[in-house]
């Protein structure tokens, strides 16, 4: 698409800032409904209209701070693009001095150089953005029982509960309302992935793969947008940092492949889980570890395999429409 003009959006919790490229003008916004209503009126200000219809305005992704803008954007049909905060920092090189207007100005700059390859960003249906947030919160459920298991657990072995009836009781009722919010969570995760028909036959599909379990699912499809923001399942593979990569320089450097750092580690470390619940609940999957382990291959490699063959059939089911089929060993 050919975009008429550029604007940089640096996005704060209170303010965001806004540069249009090539024009050199600047403004500071409130973060809210007036200041959306405000950054309307000023781009109409210093735009033609057929430059603010085919005008894209980028920015980072900023979670929560950037949502209400992004929401904003699509209800008025406006062009938007968020980006990934680390391909704008890889892009600009060596940088001195930082603030808010000069972010958006390196934002703007930026959107202007990939003009060719940005496309406009289309937010995840409703149902995904109900479900991102429940998601977050039970992580952080997740992680807070686990410190408190630890800490009980360690405390028992050196006060040995003798006068302190309160401390451990104290210890196991957090621990109990955490399992039980955290159960309720689950429940509701699992009521609006069946109750909505874009996610209802999606979830069904990919758990009939085996070792795909509910919550595996359900974050694969608010990670994919409901298997609608990756082409094929390589490219998901490459995003979760399961896909082999060939790290070889010359006459010096000939490694064997290995996958990158730079990865979505939360859904990496659920599929190693799930690939670990496939070699004992797959037949197919069973004969093919014990077969490359009996060969002298690596265990973690083995399983790395099946990581990517699990992604593969997730994608498959979901393309087709039809559940897994289990094969014999």
């Amino acid at each position: 698409m050919n975009y008429t003009a550029f604007i940089g959006i640096d996005v704060s919790k209170l303010t965001f800032d806004a540069f249009i490229c090539g024009k050199h003008v600047k403004q500071q916004f409130d973060n809210n409904d007036k200041g959306f209503s405000d950054f309307m009126h000023w781009l109409k200000k210093h735009l033609s209209a057929i430059e603010l219809k085919s005008a894209l305005i980028c920015f980072e992704h900023t979670g929560i701070y950037s949502l209400s803008l992004s929401l904003f954007f699509q209800q008025q049909s406006v062009l938007f693009t968020i980006v990934p905060a680390l391909d704008i920092k890889h892009s600009i090189g060596t940088t001195r001095g930082k603030s808010d207007q000069l972010d958006a100005q390196r934002i703007a700059a930026y959107a202007y150089a990939k003009r060719e390859k940005l496309i406009p960003t289309k937010l995840a249906p409703k149902v995904i953005l109900r479900l991102q947030p429940l998601l977050s919160l039970r992580d952080q459920l997740v992680t807070d029982r686990a410190r408190y298991k630890s800490t009980c657990k360690e405390r028992e072995a050196v006060y040995k509960q003798d006068g302190y009836f309160e401390l451990f009781t104290t210890y196991q009722d957090l621990i109990q309302v955490l399992n039980e919010k955290i159960k309720a969570i689950d429940q509701t995760i699992e009521y609006l992935l069946i109750h909505d028909p874009e996610t209802k036959t999606i979830y069904s599909l990919i758990t009939s793969v085996k070792g795909i379990g509910p919550l595996t699912a359900a974050y694969l499809i608010v990670y994919t947008h409901n298997f609608t923001r990756f082409d094929c399942w390589r490219k998901f593979a490459c995003y979760a940092g399961i896909a082999p990569f060939p790290h070889t320089s010359g006459t010096s450097i000939k490694s064997k492949t290995r996958v990158s750092h730079l990865a979505n580690k939360h859904i990496k470390s659920l599929l190693f889980l799930c690939a670990n619940n496939a070699v004992k609940t797959d037949p197919e999957l069973k004969a093919y570890y014990q077969k490359r382990v009996n060969e002298g291959k690596s265990k973690m490699s083995t399983l790395n395999v099946i990581k990517n063959k699990l992604v593969a059939r997730v994608f498959a089911v979901a393309k087709r429409q039809t559940p897994f089929i289990i094969k014999a060993a």
